[in-house]
């Protein structure tokens, strides 16, 4: 593999869908080799109960394990201060945790398996 830029964020977020072993599965756990499940790509997020979604997530995956591993493309062009990039990460957390319900996961992650054939 040889580095490459890419030219938008789209480029490298359908990378990912391909090729999620692009993931530093390694530094998250040295020890164990790392299988990834793509759970959905642009799954929105929502800030209140019964309200629409104010966010979406570049990619959800599930490692063997069953831990979730929030993704979020960024360009090195992006002006964004670093520290506000991990403040949005902390919101997408905080809120996918208190308002993803199990059915709503399980509904992403087989719409996700559906449009690639899986069943």
């Amino acid at each position: 593999m040889r580095e490459a830029p890419y030219d938008t964020e789209d480029i490298l977020q359908r990378l990912l869908v391909l090729t999620p072993d692009l993931l530093p599965g390694d530094q998250i756990s040295p020890d164990t080799r790392s299988d990834w499940l793509l759970v959905k790509r642009e799954l929105g997020i929502p800030d209140e109960q019964n309200r629409g979604d104010r966010w979406s997530l570049d990619h959800l995956f599930l490692d063997q394990d069953g831990i979730p591993t929030f993704v979020e493309c960024k360009r090195a062009s992006d002006s964004r201060a670093r520290r506000q990039v991990v403040a949005q990460m902390l919101d997408y957390a905080a809120n996918g945790l208190v308002y993803w319900s199990i059915d709503k996961l399980r509904q992403a992650a087989t719409e996700t398996a559906q449009s690639a054939g899986i069943r």
